[in-house]
């Protein structure tokens, strides 16, 4: 197959997907997803803060029409933000992807929007996306190069309002079959470093790093996922700060998912303030 790298903030995901997916802490979580029989897609999410009793909940549909690489995107959320996006992929070019994203506040009125471009074929992957935003758009690109396993990346916001750059990312990594390293510089001054391993069908497991230069605050962390079989999988992670998480995910049956996570604080172990979590995923 044609090696297409990754986009920029994809890049390391695999490690960050161990660290963050099948948690949910201090959170009590359900989601539906259903498919109409016009195949609109709608994705329903309600969650409720444990800590502060804040409840929110968000709608999403989605529309494709194949045919002409059309996809149509609809969100709306309980802080009452509405959000659209229309995006075509593969027809102008093959590998090139045009959408329109806009957001509407209908209590205060305010409309943002972003045109985005993304092109991508065998050892490249490009992007540039424009704030729509008249006092003088923010122009966000970036790239990332592949070739034989090695992949480099530059990521880039330049404010034209204050003509300067506002973000400026360097990434550099290497992927062999079930081994990935990423490392980043962001700005010059934020450091990062992922391992990501997949030991073999059952273990997947990560490493990461980062530091911040001018300060001796070296942030470490492990975790790892087990896949006990078919329906369930336990997560685990511990990072320097002694901060242990637990994940634990069953299928009760097909396309109803339980996930039951836990945070404990390994420093304050009788002090409390530990967290849990409950998730419901649900797929009709």
């Amino acid at each position: 197959p044609m090696a297409v790298p990754p986009s920029y903030s994809d890049l390391g995901k695999c490690a960050r997907d161990v660290f963050n997916k099948g948690y949910g802490f201090g959170m009590v979580k359900l989601e539906l997803k259903t498919k109409s029989s016009s195949g609109v897609e709608f994705t329903a999410t309600g969650s409720s803060n444990t800590d502060t009793g804040k409840a929110s909940g968000s709608l999403e549909t989605k529309y494709k029409i194949k045919d002409y690489g059309l996809t149509f995107t609809q969100k709306w959320n309980t802080d009452n933000t509405l959000g659209t996006e229309v995006s075509m992929e593969d027809q102008l070019a093959e590998g090139l992807k045009v959408a329109l994203d806009t957001t509407f506040v209908p209590n205060t009125g305010k409309k943002s929007g972003k045109l985005k471009t993304s092109y991508k074929r065998e050892h490249v992957n490009l992007g540039c996306n424009i704030d729509i935003d008249l006092s003088g758009p923010t122009i966000y690109g970036w790239a990332v190069l592949g070739y034989e396993g090695w992949l480099a990346g530059y990521q880039m916001a330049f404010d034209t309002a204050k003509s300067k750059l506002s973000q400026n990312n360097f990434a550099l990594g290497y992927k062999a079959g079930d081994f990935q390293l990423h490392t980043n510089v962001n700005d010059g001054t934020e450091f990062g470093g992922s391992i990501y391993q997949k030991v073999n069908n059952k273990v997947e497991t990560s490493v990461n790093l980062a530091w911040t230069a001018g300060s001796n605050n070296t942030r470490f962390g492990i975790a790892a996922k087990y896949q006990l079989d078919e329906k369930t999988s336990i997560v685990a992670k511990v990072n320097n700060a002694s901060l242990i998480g637990i994940g634990y995910a069953h299928a009760l049956r097909p396309g109803v998912k339980l996930t039951l996570s836990g945070l404990i604080d390994g420093k304050n172990f009788n002090a409390g303030g530990h967290k849990v979590g409950l998730g419901f995923e649900l797929e009709a």
